[in-house]
């Protein structure tokens, strides 16, 4: 379920002004609660997918953060689904290596030191070591992803 809620988790934004999803400046405090409610319209709409049904879940507590400052609800580690707090990790190294509307990409460098920093306030201690794991695991591929080269992928040993 995890893949299909990494894919699908900002569903909700399709209900989100699109002036406020590509502001180029810093958003105003009404624009934050609006971004906010993303979570919710997603899980209302996956909950109407009769397959998608059980990632309503991990759609809706992605932005929960492990020491319970986050949202939708201020869940607590354990307490948030172990399949949002992937998403919630995955989700933040992707949007910190892709370019946003008001700011380039970060480095996979700077990215990893920033989860690193969010460990268990923001993330799942456990979530973000085997992330990392992973990451140090991928060798080289020949895919490109966001316009960088990347080398041989391989599949961790563990896997």
């Amino acid at each position: 379920h995890v893949e299909y809620a990494a894919m699908m988790h900002d569903v909700g934004k399709i209900g989100i002004k699109i002036e406020t999803l590509l502001k180029m400046s810093a958003l105003t405090d009404e624009e934050r609660e609006e971004i906010k409610k993303h979570p919710s319209i997603g899980e209302k709409i996956i909950t109407q997918v009769q397959f998608l049904a059980p990632i309503a879940p991990l759609i809706l507590y992605h932005h929960e953060w492990y020491d319970g400052t986050g949202y939708n609800e201020g869940l607590v580690g354990e307490e948030i689904p172990v399949g949002a707090r992937i998403v919630a990790v995955i989700d933040s190294y992707d949007a910190m290596t892709s370019d946003r509307p008001y700011r380039k990409a970060l480095s996979q460098s700077v990215a990893i030191d920033e989860l690193k920093r969010g460990v268990g306030t923001q993330f799942d201690p456990k979530i973000v070591e085997v992330f990392l794991r992973v990451l140090e695991n991928v060798k080289g591929s020949t895919v490109v992803a966001r316009g960088e080269q990347k080398s041989e992928v391989t599949k961790p040993d563990w896997l």
